[in-house]
């Protein structure tokens, strides 16, 4: 009975190491102002979206030289990769604005107040806070369940 228990955990374990590469999702970063997405993999197909620089995405599936991709508001379509890279940015998705605070912690002291939808530099994480880095310089911690991705 312990044999049969041991091959059942190893057969699990090794379907975990299989399996995880896909399901771990991949995300990138657009790299320019005024990048288009699109409806289909292709110029032909219509713009369903133009986005900024920094905003991410997460990626549904490659076609050639196209990812299909979606963002935080479940918004999908198709972007050429060389309007993006590997994701180093994040997006505040609460409905109200988050405090951003000096170190990881409630009680540290708020450096700014960041409204949904700000794109901020990833810079690191310490348990479940993320640091983050705005455009303008400010940097600090924000608590990381009200970040996508």
């Amino acid at each position: 009975m312990k044999t049969i228990a041991i091959r059942i955990a190893t057969f699990g374990l090794a379907c975990s190491f299989w399996l995880a590469p896909a399901m771990a999702a991949d995300y990138l970063t657009v790299t320019s102002d005024k990048a288009t997405v699109r409806t289909g993999p292709g110029k032909n197909n219509p713009t369903s979206m133009e986005l900024f620089q920094g905003y991410p995405l997460k990626v549904v599936d490659k076609e050639g030289e196209w990812y299909k991709v979606s963002d935080f508001e479940q918004d999908s379509g198709w972007i050429h990769q060389s309007l993006v890279k590997k994701c180093d940015t994040v997006i505040v998705i609460s409905d109200n604005s988050v405090n951003m605070r000096a170190e990881p912690s409630t009680s540290a002291a708020v450096v700014a107040d960041v409204e949904r939808g700000v794109v901020l530099t990833k810079v690191g994480s310490k348990e479940k806070w993320t640091q983050v880095r705005h455009g303008s310089g400010t940097s600090g911690w924000i608590f990381s369940p009200l970040l996508w991705p």
